[in-house]
């Protein structure tokens, strides 16, 4: 055994083992209960960040404590390789996305396999690969011929600069999120799945995930955003009608004007005659915000000169264009209600408009004021209807129920339910996606592609011309022919949004190397997901998608389960004075630099120890240090321990005090450290816990036979416990101990119950719940005798000197409290 705790040796001998043995290549295997462990992939960015490895490294750590319960654990690792900062940086470097993208992958998965992680490599899989997105294309199909994919004009977000559309969560302050350039809201077409057609299965399956984080949970409750409320519809006075839904029916009778968005048919019809209103609709058209940006933004608006007619009053109220209304949200018009809702209460004011009061809060001392908004105006709780005609007098329910029963009975509105989710747009206007199966004809219209030419291979040897997307140039792509007909036709250049590849991704891992199908039965043997871990941004969209893409396979026949992630875990960031690592605030560190000077199992054990996964990591250069002792401190005891020759078999019936207290430590920590990697995913305690009977164990005396026997079992109990975490340096450590067989095959350690058993308790004594003594008492004292030992002791007695004993109060194994006045 090397003298000295050699990282670099140690690590490239035990990776050099594992590849050799292909360790962790896994299969499918109905005897054993699987445990299907996975962490986000990464988008190939060139290097790995300390965000990449605190993420894999606790899933590794629950992959590789799992196998140790002998589950058959698979966990797999790819490449979310598709994107726009493939794009930028062939633009930049003049490097084509496809090479740029392939050279990248070639050094993060060399940087993954230093850390030493536990991956099926077999299954790799890279998104921009055509034998990955060839099923994504097909699926993509059946979607299409079961009308669940469709396309349409939409108002969407659009990054000039990138020539791309963004997702709402992808403008940050009216801004590009890749560019920081300014987005502005646009008309173009988009193809669309029906993510709506499930919100409600969506909202109800959340309960099924019952290890997920509550914060998760709730993100997406309100994402998918379920209300009850009413559909009506305002008569126009020259025929027709303008629907709206309101979830506050009992505040109709206080609409007293129209808003619609600057799209609408009724804005787009009276602008026809009124050039200063066209020119408005024009200007709110190029307005640069994004939907999230609505509430804060100054109101603007202009009156059409059409009205509307109230559904119960009979009475004309004016229709105003306002640039806070979406076309893309409900029916693109709302009641406007300025003595309720604080948005129509600002615009009121700002352009004169009637306000009128119809909720009040009886028996509370609130006055209402038309020219100071205060938030009770919008409360709904304990309130009635005022100046609501035969409305008047009742409560929220009585009023809601009431006016939608009117309602219905005369034709003009019906209870509905609705959601804030809207259909999942996966157009991008950009070049490097998956193309979009669809080919356009101009007899047949929209034509998916047909199995057999499949897959639509995205062309890699392009060149840019600047922005925008070089294929929609390309002729040698755009021509072909109709599938139906056999016309002259024009194949879709828009690519697939890089959400279309993540949503399914874990999926296809498990039947990576089947080319003949999407998904098979080892698919549907390893899903759902056991353990999935990744960054809480992620908590709406990501697995939102997730989740539908998974329900959408299901209804295909492919998977047989609801859910794609049994349970989750969110971790933390890592900071660095008190900021996340980000190049632009220069206060990266490199974990390559790390793996060179200390190895990849103190990098491991630094970011597992230094905070609970689902919490910021504050990053600490002694923190690093002070990992990279510690291992070194361990392999300097099994080195000890190994120099001292043959261990004799342990007998517990011959083990004095000092080793029975050394073994039940082993033991208790064997206990904890299996519930914190397992049930709690505290590997910070465990590591403690840990570190703490390391610390035993190095007092023990272990010159007598028994004193080394009780010394190897519990290091062996540490290099297993460990092994999860420091991977290789254990790998070493079990083999110079004679552990029996393969280290990554051993079971976890069992917990010798006889072992916990104490033949003496040390208990403290409390006056009035003051610390006054400490006594040891036998085990199995009764509650008499331990309350009689405690009165007993020297300095308790002084305390009781001239006062009354009222009451003992003992708690077993741990405390006496007297209580005397």
């Amino acid at each position: 055994m090397d003298q000295h705790y050699n990282a670099q040796a140690i690590e490239q001998s035990t990776q050099q083992h594992w590849l050799k043995d292909n360790s962790f290549a896994v299969q499918q295997d109905d005897s054993r209960e699987k445990f299907y462990c996975l962490a986000m992939f990464p988008y190939p960015s060139g290097q790995l960040h300390m965000g990449h490895v605190r993420n894999y490294t606790i899933a590794d750590v629950i992959a590789r404590y799992q196998r140790m319960l002998g589950k058959n654990v698979l966990q797999p690792m790819g490449w979310d390789a598709f994107g726009l900062p493939a794009e930028n940086a062939a633009i930049k470097n003049n490097v084509p996305p496809a090479k740029w993208t392939a050279q990248n992958i070639d050094y993060m998965r060399e940087q993954l396999r230093r850390l030493g992680f536990a991956y099926d490599w077999d299954r790799e899989i890279a998104t921009c690969n055509p034998e990955y997105y060839r099923w994504e294309q097909w699926f993509f199909t059946k979607l299409f011929d079961k009308g669940l994919a469709y396309k349409k004009k939409a108002e969407v977000n659009w990054c000039e600069t990138d020539q791309t559309v963004l997702a709402n969560e992808q403008v940050v302050d009216g801004c590009c999120w890749r560019c920081d350039n300014p987005v502005e809201r646009r008309e173009i077409d988009q193809w669309f799945i029906k993510i709506t057609d499930y919100a409600q299965q969506l909202l109800d399956d959340l309960g099924q995930l019952d290890q997920w984080p509550e914060q998760v949970r709730t993100m997406q409750r309100n994402w998918i955003g379920r209300s009850e409320g009413v559909n009506l519809r305002f008569g126009l006075p020259d025929g027709g009608d303008v629907q709206v839904y309101t979830t506050r029916p009992d505040t109709l009778m206080g609409a007293t004007y129209m808003a619609v968005a600057p799209q609408h048919p009724l804005a787009k019809e009276a602008a026809a005659s009124n050039p200063a209103l066209a020119q408005f609709i024009r200007e709110q058209g190029n307005v640069k915000v994004a939907e999230a940006d609505m509430a804060t933004m100054e109101k603007l608006g202009m009156d059409t000169g059409r009205t509307a007619i109230h559904p119960v009053t009979g009475q004309e109220i004016p229709v105003w264009v306002a640039n806070f209304v979406l076309m893309s949200y409900g029916s693109g018009a709302v009641m406007s209600v300025p003595g309720h809702d604080q948005r129509d209460f600002e615009f009121a004011n700002k352009y004169g408009l009637p306000i009128e009061q119809v909720v009040d809060k009886p028996g509370e001392e609130f006055q209402y004021d038309p020219s100071t908004w205060q938030d009770w105006y919008a409360d709904k709780e304990g309130t009635i209807s005022i100046n609501s005609g035969p409305f008047d007098g009742l409560d929220f329910q009585g009023a809601f129920d009431a006016i939608a029963n009117y309602l219905e009975e005369k034709g003009k509105g019906e209870r509905t339910v609705n959601f804030r989710l809207r259909d999942w747009g996966v157009s991008r206007q950009r070049y490097w996606g998956a193309p979009i199966p669809i080919i356009n004809c101009g007899s047949c219209g929209a034509v998916p592609v047909p199995e057999k030419d499949l897959p639509v291979v995205l062309p890699t040897e392009v060149e840019f011309e600047g922005v925008g997307s070089p294929i929609k140039k390309m002729a040698s792509f755009i021509d072909t022919t109709c599938p139906k007909c056999g016309g002259p036709a024009e194949r879709e250049t828009d690519t697939f949004d890089t959400f279309m590849e993540s949503s399914w991704y874990y999926a296809r891992y498990a039947c990576a190397r089947n080319d003949s199908v999407m998904l098979d039965s080892e698919a549907d043997y390893w899903a759902p997901v056991d353990q999935y871990v990744g960054g809480i941004e992620h908590a709406i969209l990501h697995l939102l998608y997730a989740r539908f893409y998974h329900k959408l396979l299901r209804d295909e026949g492919l998977v047989n389960s609801d859910e794609p992630f049994t349970r989750l875990l969110t971790q933390g960031m890592v900071l660095k004075d008190g900021a996340k690592m980000s190049k632009s605030k220069g206060n990266t560190v490199d974990p390559q630099d790390l793996i060179d000077r200390y190895g990849a199992d103190t990098v491991r054990l630094f970011s597992m120890f230094a905070a609970p996964p689902e919490q910021s990591l504050e990053w600490s250069d002694s923190g690093v240090e002070g990992a990279n002792r510690f291992l070194k401190r361990l392999w300097k005891l099994v080195q000890g321990h190994v120099e001292g020759g043959a261990v004799q078999p342990l007998d517990v019936n011959s083990l004095g005090e000092a080793e029975k207290a050394a073994r039940r430590k082993t033991h208790e920590t064997i206990a904890k450290v299996g519930d914190d990697y397992g049930r709690r995913q505290t590997f910070n305690t465990a590591i403690a816990a840990v570190m703490e009977l390391c610390n035993e164990l190095g007092k023990l005396d272990s010159a007598s036979p028994q004193g080394r026997a009780v010394l190897d079992e519990g290091l062996r109990a540490v290099v297993l416990m460990l092994n999860p975490i420091v991977p290789h340096v254990c790998h070493s450590l079990w083999q110079q101990l004679g552990g029996s067989g393969e280290l990554l095959d051993a079971p976890w350690p069992r917990v010798d119950a006889s072992a916990l058993t104490r033949e003496s308790i040390d208990m403290v004594v409390q006056v009035n719940g003051k610390v006054r003594a400490k006594m040891s008492v036998a085990a199995d004292a009764s509650k008499d005798a331990v309350e009689a030992d405690a009165l007993a002791q020297d300095n308790v007695q002084r305390f009781l000197d001239g006062v009354t004993v009222r009451k003992v109060i003992v708690v077993p194994g741990k405390l006496v409290n007297i209580v005397a006045n």
